[in-house]
């Protein structure tokens, strides 16, 4: 039943970018355009999460205000993260994410057009993903950065070490770190094939991280954001 039930959910993701291919290449052909494209993705993953039997319950510290910038910064562990991270909210944002997944066929295409790319590997990479996250932020979009920059390579890792992209965001603009757990994705959809299952995605949305005073330092603030995610998940691991 697991194996139908992943297989089930790589036809509905698939079949459903083919059916609306032709009119997001139309919608991705104009940056100016990339809200309303937000907008369809957000309902997508909230529709591909709903035909998979998984339920976003989501606990908020503090609320995303539409038309204010932010950085978000949700834990990796699983490929519904993306999904999860767009069904959260409705403020629109632009991952930025590694230029790996460009080669997937149709959905590649897309997600270079949409995102913004970054071989984490090459210091010319991620300077050019900077100036462009700064363009977006500036026209009022915000940021998502999953700062371990992939899924820790350790299944019993908690959270790996982060990077400095989402902080150096932070502390450039003035603009907060949102802290996002994500609880169950792990569990509900590993990358071990046969593991997982429908059921709730437990989602918390922490109270805003601003860099002002102490956490102006990008290294203290990375730090914070750090002890704030990495002790909220290993206390849930205790209950």
């Amino acid at each position: 039943m697991i194996l139908l039930w992943r297989i089930w959910f790589y036809i509905i993701s698939l079949l459903t970018i083919i059916i609306a291919f032709p009119f997001l290449v139309f919608i991705i052909s104009q940056e100016k355009w990339y809200p309303a494209f937000f907008w369809i993705a957000h309902y997508w993953a909230v529709t591909i999460l709903f035909l998979m039997g998984l339920i976003p319950e989501i606990t908020t510290e503090e609320e995303i205000k539409r038309g204010e910038s932010y950085v978000f910064c949700p834990n990796h562990t699983s490929m519904i993260d993306i999904m999860l991270m767009l069904s959260v909210t409705t403020s629109p944002f632009v991952f930025l994410g590694k230029q790996e997944l460009a080669r997937i066929p149709v959905f590649g295409y897309i997600y270079k057009r949409t995102c913004i790319l970054v071989d984490r590997d090459s210091s010319k990479s991620k300077n050019k993903a900077f100036l462009a996250a700064q363009k977006r932020l500036r026209n009022g979009l915000s940021i998502c950065i999953f700062p371990e920059g992939k899924v820790p390579d350790d299944e019993n890792t908690v959270l790996d070490e982060f990077h400095n992209g989402a902080f150096r965001l932070s502390t450039d603009f003035g603009i907060p770190i949102v802290p996002i757990i994500f609880y169950d994705c792990k569990k509900r959809f590993s990358y071990t094939f046969f593991k997982g299952g429908p059921g709730k995605l437990r989602v918390k949305i922490h109270t805003f991280l601003y860099p002002t005073g102490e956490l102006s330092d990008r290294n203290k603030l990375k730090q914070k954001t750090f002890d704030t995610m990495y002790n909220e998940l290993t206390n849930d691991l205790k209950k």
